[in-house]
């Protein structure tokens, strides 16, 4: 049986340090024990982690805007414009232009773009792009026609069409109301969604990433499931994927008799993903109180949450042994969905989350301990909502951002990852975000909400052993120990040592996944 032996290291178990390991198949086989016989890789003394694992990606989407045009460099609206007139001459006639990751927080002019701004860039064709919050896009006037959204469109429960001062829209489309143009945009095909895993493969083995959370936004899931299965048998995969399925189709699986946890180490239906709210970047996050000047706005809720559905989605996917993820950022949508929560009665082989759980007050956060939640957190986003956040909900709200100390303190199980492609895929930069929490405006170099900093050792479980305990996966992954699958990162530095803000510059050179070399710098 293949035998690889890693030596001379520093390799953070988890719940220690040694300094070498034997992998035979694909599990470790020993801690500081004989190596003989194996080929050996001498680490020289770097740094060897648990594999990281993502708790939130949207894996299929950033493969997909990975191929299509990518805003998110624009620094103002004329580079935005820019971008999308170059992929309007690849693109052919009819054909639609997609793509995103458009921030107008860091435009020079921090104003939202209207389709009047694209119409003659996208010289005829279809254009949907959306926000890197994936909460709005904008649609330019043949998308809109294309959709037969008008001046006399409602907006859907859960939406917003954006409108001028003529009650015309603008272009700008809000959560549910995005699915008016989604609904017309030919779906990638099964070949496009594998292309699309293929390259997000790549970029989680250069960051070290050797298995994710793959939160399903829509029924596209079930043919984003079809296209891991298909490179599953291939034996393509090189990062252990965990779905979660949209919850308003929990039937689905119910019917077909799935509990939690069915799939194989590498492929795994894991759960059901729904929303709650939207997000703070699109003024969609559900708050008890309004926005800063915008006294009407208290956010939105989505659908399911206002008619019913989502309580009973809960309760019956919980009775029959699904596990369920809600996305909910704004106070409001955080308190709801925990009263959801704690309704169900408490037991081990339940493990309920909320997705971003952004901002919380003293309250909420004692409720997650309590109850058991899992605090399903992003570091990485309040490195960037750090420069804007209090202009949309003030100070005395931005307070409790992201509190990811307070979380751990009260005894809460808390995770992180990256939202990709929303945030980067790489750990390393969530790592610096939770301790430091440094703004990227370079504006708060001593952090953010200082007070609510983690230190190294606790942002590395919150990216193995918690994020492993989530998905029920923690005799499989997230520490390094005899029995456990040989899913590893080699760093170029050393996390416990260097100086905070040194951590930037700290790259995964080897990542190991199934006791292979899947990457090396």
């Amino acid at each position: 049986m293949y035998a690889l032996a890693l030596e001379n290291g520093k390799i953070w178990t988890g719940d220690g340090f040694a300094t070498s390991l034997l992998i035979r198949g694909n599990r470790i086989q020993s801690i500081d024990g004989a190596t003989q016989g194996a080929l050996s890789i001498d680490l020289g003394g770097k740094l060897v982690l648990p594999g990281f694992i993502d708790n939130h990606v949207h894996f299929v989407a950033g493969g997909l805007q990975a191929m299509a045009v990518s805003l998110r460099e624009a620094t103002s609206l004329e580079e935005f414009a820019g971008l999308l007139a170059e992929r309007s001459l690849a693109v052919a006639s009819g054909e639609w232009i997609t793509g995103g990751g458009w921030d107008e927080q860091r435009w020079t002019r921090a104003t939202l773009p209207d389709r009047h701004s694209i119409d003659r860039v996208t010289l005829g064709r279809p254009a949907f792009v959306t926000r890197m919050d994936m909460h709005m896009g904008l649609a330019n006037s043949e998308a809109l026609r294309r959709s037969g959204i008008t001046k006399e469109s409602a907006d859907p429960p859960g939406g917003s069409i954006v409108r001028d001062e003529t009650g015309e829209p603008t272009g700008i489309l809000k959560d549910a109301a995005m699915k008016l143009v989604d609904a017309v945009i030919p779906p990638a095909s099964i070949d496009q969604r594998i292309a699309a895993i293929r390259a997000g493969l790549r970029e989680a083995a250069r960051f070290g990433v050797t298995s994710f959370c793959d939160m399903g936004m829509s029924d596209e899931a079930f043919d984003d499931l079809r296209a891991y299965q298909r490179l599953d048998r291939l034996g393509e995969l090189t990062a252990r994927a965990r779905m979660y399925l949209p919850i308003g189709s929990y039937r689905r699986l119910q019917d077909a008799g799935i509990e939690r946890h069915f799939g194989s180490e590498r492929l795994r239906i894991a759960g059901l993903k729904g929303f709650a709210d939207g997000s703070l970047g699109s003024s969609t996050a559900a708050f008890h109180n309004p926005y800063e000047g915008e006294a009407g706005n208290r956010g939105l809720f989505m659908a399911a949450m206002e008619d019913g559905s989502m309580a009973r989605w809960i309760e019956d996917a919980d009775e029959h042994e699904l596990q369920i993820a809600i996305h909910a950022i704004g106070d409001r949508a955080n308190d709801e969905v925990l009263r959801l929560f704690e309704a169900r009665p408490r037991h081990q082989e339940r493990r309920f989350r909320i997705e971003h759980a952004q901002h919380l007050d003293p309250q909420i956060i004692r409720r997650f301990a309590a109850a058991g939640v899992i605090a399903s957190m992003q570091p990485a986003h309040a490195a960037d909502d750090g420069r804007w956040a209090e202009s949309r909900i003030g100070a005395a709200r931005t307070a409790m951002a992201y509190p990811f100390r307070s979380l751990l303190d009260a005894g809460a199980s808390v995770t992180f990852g990256s939202d990709w492609p929303v945030a980067s895929l790489d750990p390393i930069r969530g790592i610096v975000a939770a301790v430091t929490r440094q703004t990227i405006d370079g504006k708060n170099a001593a952090g953010w909400i200082p007070e609510q900093k983690v230190n190294v050792e606790e942002a590395l479980r919150c990216y193995t052993a918690a994020n492993a305990w989530a998905t029920f996966s923690e005799k499989e992954v997230g520490a390094i120990a005899p029995g456990m699958l040989a899913d590893l990162a080699v760093l170029s530095g050393d996390l416990f040592s260097v100086a905070p803000e040194e951590i930037e510059r700290i790259t995964v050179e080897m990542t190991i996944f199934d006791g292979r070399v899947v990457h090396e710098s």
